[in-house]
């Protein structure tokens, strides 16, 4: 359960004209400088039973999240690099930066079609530390599709990516390929610059297991936008 997220989005470069004001402040792919912060935690736990008969242990009980987005508009063509950094606290009380998560996500003129666009790019994962985090590198790419329409803002985000270390030190039968993440996002404006969504729903697809995690999620924010750029606080 996200018990408070607050985000700060900066003044908007240029952003298609067929988007409202509100739905580009909720566009992580919109040319506009990006900060924000998230504080979520998770005070309860599903102790369901692993297929190896164990318990399910316990994960992270909360983590602080910034993500920073610096566009870098070119002739025909958008980069948009974006740097998440997480730091968690686990039920052991050990505590340290997670994965960081950097990718560019590059937007050819010609996918950007006012109301929405499309592109893909490099990821780069980071060594967290071991305590809460895997130490060792990530390399993949991420992929981004998104439209709004009317009240409606709504699209979806890939990440691939595969470990990098030595195949040797890889368990029997184990693989250097990590989960396909899935990140559907749907938002609706109900008003007045309050909206509803589903926020930061990720799904993963195990490529071994052949199994998907899915959780669930409700968000409700408002935006306030400003002259010099947008508020979005949202829980």
């Amino acid at each position: 359960m996200a018990l408070s997220l607050v985000a700060w989005m900066g003044h908007a470069q240029s952003s298609g004209d067929e988007q409202s004001a509100e739905n580009t402040a909720l566009d992580s792919t919109a040319t506009q400088w990006s900060f924000q912060f998230s504080y979520p935690a998770m005070p309860d736990y599903h102790q369901d039973e692993l297929d190896s008969g164990g318990t399910r242990p316990v994960g992270s009980t909360d983590y602080r999240q910034f993500r920073f987005v610096a566009p870098l508009p070119l002739p025909g063509v958008t980069i948009l690099p974006r740097l998440t950094l997480r730091h968690y606290e686990n039920a052991q009380k050990q505590s340290g930066l997670g994965n960081t998560e950097l990718f560019g996500l590059i937007i050819p003129k010609f996918m950007d079609w006012g109301s929405g666009r499309t592109g893909i790019g490099p990821l780069v994962t980071f060594p967290g530390n071991k305590d809460v985090a895997r130490d060792e590198w990530g390399y993949g790419f991420a992929a981004a599709v998104v439209n709004s329409s009317g009240k409606f803002f709504y699209g979806m985000l890939f990440t691939q990516s595969w470990r990098g270390i030595d195949p040797t030190a890889l368990p029997p039968g184990g693989d250097n390929t990590n989960p396909l993440g899935i990140a559907p996002f749907l938002n609706f404006q109900l008003g007045g610059g309050w909206y509803v969504g589903n926020g930061d729903m990720v799904a993963l697809y195990d490529w071994n297991s052949k199994k998907v995690y899915l959780p669930l999620g409700v968000r409700v924010g408002k935006v306030i936008v400003r002259d010099s750029g947008s508020w979005n606080l949202y829980g």
